[in-house]
């Protein structure tokens, strides 16, 4: 089972729906138990850094989330739930998030129009299953304005450029994250929910 993490942020039913289109069965929970014994964790999310982080804690979330993460179960971070996994945000001065990646959360430069907002193309190397079967340049749904800048370039699996170019996704082992919705990205964005279903299905056949 597939649990969708419910810390009052996010497009919850709409990620839950796209798993059962798929036949894999996800759950909505906010019950820390019932995410630290789940096969895999989504961490969907929009709104504020800081208090998503105040959430999760008052939640009692933050210590499954993180043996979930350690333990190497396949794991989707979706926008907000991308960003939390980095170390700091700058959103309303400087906070600390899981720290699970090494990189820094930044508000896209002066000039440029926020929140991006909309269709935009993001490209990728094609050597990552998360992205199996999209071609790269296929667009993807994106509403943010701060985006995240990893310490290591290695982990940047797919670019966007919006004024500048940033990491629309980052990957290692069975984790993966993306900026963009892909719940709201229909063909590609399904795809990609596939991909990352078909991955919680490999671990299952694992000895």
């Amino acid at each position: 089972m597939i649990a969708v993490v419910d810390y009052g942020r996010g497009n919850l039913g709409s990620v839950e729906k796209a798993f059962g289109r798929l036949g894999m069965q996800a759950l909505v929970t906010q019950e820390p138990g019932v995410v630290e014994d789940a096969e895999a964790v989504v961490l969907p999310g929009d709104g504020a850094f800081h208090d998503a982080m105040r959430n999760l804690e008052a939640l009692g979330l933050l210590a499954p989330l993180r043996a979930v993460l350690a333990d190497g179960r396949p794991f989707l971070g979706i926008c907000l739930g991308y960003q939390l996994l980095f170390s700091e945000s700058e959103e309303f001065g400087q906070g600390k998030g899981l720290d699970v990646i090494q990189g820094l959360v930044r508000r896209f430069p002066a000039g440029l129009k926020v929140p991006h907002m909309g269709w935009n193309q993001v490209e990728h190397a094609g050597d990552c299953l998360i992205f199996d079967g999209i071609p790269s340049g296929a667009n993807f749904y994106f509403v943010h304005s701060y985006y995240p800048d990893t310490a290591d370039p290695s982990l940047r699996i797919a670019t966007c450029t919006y004024g500048i170019t940033f990491p629309a996704a980052v990957g290692r082992g069975a984790l993966f994250a993306t900026q963009f919705h892909p719940e709201k990205s229909q063909r590609w964005g399904l795809r990609l929910l596939e991909n990352f279903a078909a991955c919680v299905r490999d671990r299952r056949r694992a000895p």
